[in-house]
């Protein structure tokens, strides 16, 4: 959630990326998260997330993600109400939940998307890169998020092409359709395409070293 007196909104630009990038792996620290959407319809979302460090040793990708709830130290836990996506911004509203409470909610239902969050600086912008887990693997997405909105912003290299703007690439519709259904169609349009960067957003930097 954006403050720097926008309230509850986020500004956010977000990156198809095909593997962990190697500054991801240097973050020693991934966090868990698990998220349960209660509602996921037409760009609105109703969710529950838990999340708390990743747990030692590896994560099997295509574990279940209902069993990691059970494998997860959870720390933190919040409900979020989003609205669409809508040129770069997103309603956002959250509200800290009690860890026990959120966690006995999501056993009792919701569709659950998990990952692992690796976070990093480049250049001046705080990045994140989450690793799907369970049914999304093996998509990996880099996310850039700013209290205002995300312009003439310096991209990775490792960012393949910006997904902003598919809603398919939404955790609340990932949540709902799992990337492993449509990777291959999507890796068919990539190829016929090519990659694509948003330009209303000022001026995109192409390949900042990582």
């Amino acid at each position: 959630m954006s403050d720097a007196g926008h309230g509850d909104f986020e500004f956010e630009r977000k990156f198809f990326v095909r593997e962990l990038p190697a500054a991801a792996l240097r973050e020693p620290h991934p966090v868990l998260i698990v998220q349960s959407y209660f509602l996921a319809a037409d760009g609105y979302a109703l969710r529950i997330r838990l999340q708390g460090p990743a747990p030692a040793g590896s994560i099997p990708d295509r574990e279940d993600e209902r069993e990691l709830l059970e494998a997860g130290q959870f720390t933190f836990c919040a409900l979020t109400a989003k609205g669409p996506y809508v040129g770069g911004t997103r309603y956002e509203a959250e509200r800290e939940l009690d860890v026990a409470a959120g966690l006995a909610m999501v056993r009792l239902g919701g569709d659950l998307v998990a990952k692992l969050r690796y976070s990093m600086w480049l250049g001046t912008d705080g990045w994140v890169v989450d690793s799907f887990l369970g049914r999304n693997h093996p998509l990996v997405i880099a996310e850039c998020e700013r209290s205002g909105p995300v312009t003439d912003l310096v991209i990775p290299d490792f960012c393949v092409s910006e997904v902003s703007d598919d809603p398919r690439f939404g955790n609340d519709a990932l949540a709902v359709s799992p990337y492993r259904h449509w990777s291959a169609r999507y890796e068919r349009e990539l190829h016929a395409r090519g990659p694509r960067f948003l330009t209303e957003f000022g001026q995109n930097q192409l390949g900042l070293p990582t």
